[in-house]
């Protein structure tokens, strides 16, 4: 019997009407290498440590950050979306492994009726007319054999995406990390300028008091009053918006901790965090393919597509369901039903082909065709924006840096010049009003410092989540295929 399918078989397929014939993806992956940084890196330090650590907000020396970025892992609602997305990929991957097992099923059925001639007249003549019940029991077995592994294909395109799916999940955790320490440093500099719009506050309400008495005593004209009363007004503002920003950013942190905007109020105001030093790992383009999350499940949903087609091919051929059953039949009341006489069994293998359905299957494998080179261009346009991003930030980072260190020497020089003009007014050699306006100059050098300082801080949180957070490829649980 089973050279007698095989034989079936083989001549089934040789006379198929459907064919694959002249469908194919035409996607081809970018090779890393081909991606060139040596000019863009030039000059830049490489050092493996470069590699963030997966709890990488550590290095930044605020306790309070640690705390608020646990309490955001643990309940922001982004991360459960993700989370079911997994499991229900897993779900679905488990659900085609079983699909490819054998199928064994036990039942029993009990039917009563009421019998008439015409059925069962001649096979049981006593229970002609009279209502009697029919038992069944038995055990099916099914069984589609996969002969040429178009099952274990889907299967395998469906663990793909599970695994993508998983890193997914772990690239969601990395972007709210990120997105919590991108807002705890946009509530410091919200501080940081408080403090310094107060202080221009104090100073500016100070001058319009200065020319007030100036104006009344005769020595001012009422121009410089209103010109003082204008930059006071201007000053107040300033301090409004602070005050605003700071609102906003705790109310931004509120969100990405998953709480009302009560729980951004008790947000402190952040500590002087410690400087990131960047620099760039070895083996930049080659390596991130193992780093960045994104480009980790992007490789995997290119490999989950060739496994479509594999399985989408594999429905051009022969297919070979077993089916078999055995059990006991008996019918009238009084026949007991476990007895050998009511024993029951079958057996059918069958074979099928598709001999008419070429142009069905022909669209659907055309289709996993065009979904596979989607998945290679999705794949290539990850890793040229991956390398990119990452050159493009130590671009912004070192200009960051550079304008930092000038401004450093604009404040040291802002702030000389304040100490002299103090020195002066003391000695009795200048104005109040010189001190005054020289520490307008000082506050605005103030301010502008903690803004760039406030910059290089975000771009190493990017060069971070850049570099893919602390994520590696092996520490993804993977189903061991079988």
């Amino acid at each position: 019997m089973a050279r007698t399918l095989a034989v079936i078989a083989s001549v089934l397929a040789l006379t198929a009407c459907a064919s694959t014939r002249g469908l194919h993806p035409v996607g081809h992956e970018i090779a890393p290498d081909s991606l060139q940084t040596r000019q863009s890196l030039a000059g830049v330090q490489v050092s493996p440590a470069a590699w963030p650590q997966q709890d990488w907000w550590h290095a930044l020396g605020d306790a309070q950050l640690d705390a608020l970025i646990a309490e955001a892992l643990r309940d922001n609602p982004g991360l459960a979306v993700a989370d079911a997305r997994a499991r229900l990929a897993q779900a679905e991957a488990q659900a085609l492994d079983a699909a490819r097992d054998p199928n064994v099923e036990a039942s029993y059925a009990a039917t009563g009726a009421r019998l008439s001639e015409k059925e069962v007249g001649l096979v049981l003549p006593e229970a002609v007319g009279t209502f009697a019940w029919m038992q069944s029991a038995g055990v099916d077995f099914s069984w589609n054999v996969d002969l040429w592994g178009g099952q274990r294909a889907a299967w395998e395109a469906a663990l793909g995406r599970s695994r993508a799916a998983e890193v997914d999940r772990r690239a969601a955790r990395i972007q709210l990390s990120a997105n919590v320490t991108l807002a705890w440093i946009q509530l410091r500099q919200a501080f940081v300028l408080r403090d310094i719009a107060q202080r221009d506050v104090e100073r500016a309400d100070r001058i319009a008091a200065l020319t007030r008495t100036l104006v009344a005593s005769g020595m001012g004209l009422p121009d410089n009053l209103l010109q003082a009363r204008t930059e006071a007004g201007i000053a107040h503002q300033h301090l409004v918006a602070a005050d605003a920003a700071i609102d906003s950013a705790r109310i931004s942190l509120a969100v990405l901790l998953g709480k009302g905007p009560d729980r951004g109020l008790q947000i402190a105001p952040p500590a002087e965090a410690q400087p990131v030093s960047l620099a760039v790992p070895p083996g930049l383009a080659a390596n991130l393919l193992g780093r960045r999350p994104d480009l980790v499940a992007a490789r995997w949903r290119v490999e989950a597509a060739a496994q479509d087609i594999k399985a989408a091919k594999a429905q051009f051929m022969p297919n070979l369901n077993i089916s078999a059953m055995a059990g006991f039949l008996a019918l009238g009341d009084n026949v007991p039903l476990f007895q050998l006489p009511a024993r029951t069994y079958s057996v059918g293998p069958a074979l099928s082909l598709p001999l008419f359905d070429g142009k069905r299957l022909r669209a659907g494998l055309d289709a996993r065709d065009a979904l596979y080179d989607g998945a290679v261009a999705n794949y290539n346009q990850t890793l040229v924006r991956a390398v990119n991003q990452v050159a493009d930030l130590l671009s912004l980072s070192r200009a960051a840096q550079s304008q930092l260190q000038m401004q450093q020497d604009v404040l040291r020089n802002a702030r000389r010049t304040y100490d002299n003009a103090q020195i002066g007014y003391q000695a009795g050699l200048g104005t109040e009003l010189n001190t005054l306006i020289a520490r307008r100059v000082l506050l605005t050098a103030e301010q502008n410092e903690a803004v760039l300082q406030s910059r290089q801080a975000e771009l190493a949180v990017r060069m971070v989540e850049a570099l893919g957070g602390g994520f590696k490829d092996g520490e993804t649980p993977a189903t061991v295929a079988r």
